[in-house]
């Protein structure tokens, strides 16, 4: 299954940088309460890997948030995570 990253987690003042909306099309809020502590990976175009978590629901439509290792960049934004 693949979704989106939509955004950093963010609040009024801060930006949290390992921590990333994830969309998936289709997706309610009680179908994506069953992906909570689901793997993603996010590949570069060279080939890295940089592994994460889903932890939470975010808003009501079915956002997730997701807590990935250090280094996360900000070209991955509008890029596709592969959920596992």
């Amino acid at each position: 299954m693949e979704a989106l990253i939509a955004n950093f987690r963010k609040g009024r003042h801060t930006q949290t940088n390992n921590q990333m909306i994830l969309k998936i099309e289709g997706l309610d809020k009680k179908k994506a309460a069953s992906l909570i502590g689901k793997q993603v990976v996010w590949k570069t175009s060279s080939g890295k890997e940089i592994k994460g978590k889903i932890s939470n629901l975010h808003g009501n439509s079915g956002a997730l948030r997701a807590i990935f290792e250090k280094g996360m960049p900000g070209q991955a934004l509008g890029t596709r995570v592969e959920v596992k």
